[in-house]
């Protein structure tokens, strides 16, 4: 996968992500599969060591089977997976 954060071209690149909700204090509450409002995107390694995470999203503005264009609470991203 790689991320890139639109507004200065930022690029984060991971073999896995997750997609993690938090409850009303903070906490982690459940991880995902797939995007949803609300959710924020982990990538990996999921330790205490993880690559990337973005606040949650907001919006989801183009969703196909290898691209997701999304905004969170502070950023616009594009989420690619790359093919083998």
């Amino acid at each position: 996968y790689i991320l890139v954060r639109k507004k200065d071209n930022l690029k984060k690149q991971s073999e896995k992500i997750i997609w993690i909700e938090f409850d009303g204090d903070g906490r982690f509450k459940e991880k995902y599969d797939e995007p949803a409002i609300g959710r924020s995107l982990l990538m990996s390694p999921f330790n205490d060591f993880f690559t990337w995470q973005t606040t949650q999203i907001t919006e989801i503005i183009d969703k196909e089977e290898n691209h997701l264009q999304f905004k969170t609470k502070n950023s616009e991203y594009i989420l690619t997976k790359e093919l083998l």
